[in-house]
């Protein structure tokens, strides 16, 4: 049984790698805290991500799956996700004239990133049809093998996103050091602009959908 374990943790892992490595809003706010914030801000985002995650899990074990899937259920997550985001970008480039380097040494009320890894996945319409799709399929396979075997998947799931994002975290803060206070704020500017893009793709989305 340990063999099939072992496989189920690597497989999972190398799905959610490519799943991570996309683009998103998760990634696209990881990017910005951690130019604010230092190399914890990956990782508390998964934090807060995993949460969700093993949350999802459990709603599914327990047969949650068909809800998920109802075309309803995405409409409102997209409208909700969209206007989320659109907040979150909005309010980022409100903030950019006055942004620098230096700014989580200024005082500023710091988002908790936890929440935010919280708040960005549940967010996202697609990360909700991933799970109760391709995310079932394994949950089923995988508990064939018991409890080993939901957290072999799980545990080779989290690993991966928390590997790129930490990956992602330590890259921006060893680029940060030749970043002037207008590359900041260029880089943010960016990160600002491609959440009201989701946004408006979410919007898009759940508005096709429902018509």
């Amino acid at each position: 049984m340990l063999p099939v374990i072992i496989t189920i943790f690597f497989s999972s892992f190398l799905i959610a790698l490519s799943g991570a490595l996309m683009p998103g809003p998760l990634l696209t706010v990881t990017l910005s805290e951690s130019s604010r914030r230092g190399a914890s801000a990956g990782p508390l985002m998964i934090v807060g991500h995993g949460i969700l995650e093993l949350a999802m899990v459990a709603l599914l074990l327990s047969g949650l799956a068909p809800v998920l899937m109802r075309d309803d259920v995405f409409v409102g997550v997209s409208i909700a996700g969209g206007c989320i985001l659109m907040w979150m970008g909005i309010s980022m480039m409100r903030e950019l004239p006055n942004m620098k380097l230096e700014i989580e040494n200024h005082g500023e009320r710091k988002r908790n990133l936890v929440t935010t890894g919280i708040v960005l996945s549940l967010a996202n319409p697609y990360w909700v049809i991933w799970w109760a799709s391709i995310g079932l399929g394994y949950i089923v396979y995988s508990a064939k093998f018991g409890a080993a075997g939901i957290i072999s998947f799980f545990l080779g799931h989290i690993a991966a996103d928390l590997l790129w994002y930490s990956c992602v975290s330590y890259g921006v803060v060893r680029g940060r050091h030749f970043l002037t206070d207008t590359g900041y704020r260029r880089l943010i500017g960016g990160c600002a602009l491609f959440l009201v893009a989701f946004a408006a793709y979410f919007f898009y989305s759940g508005l096709d959908r429902l018509v």
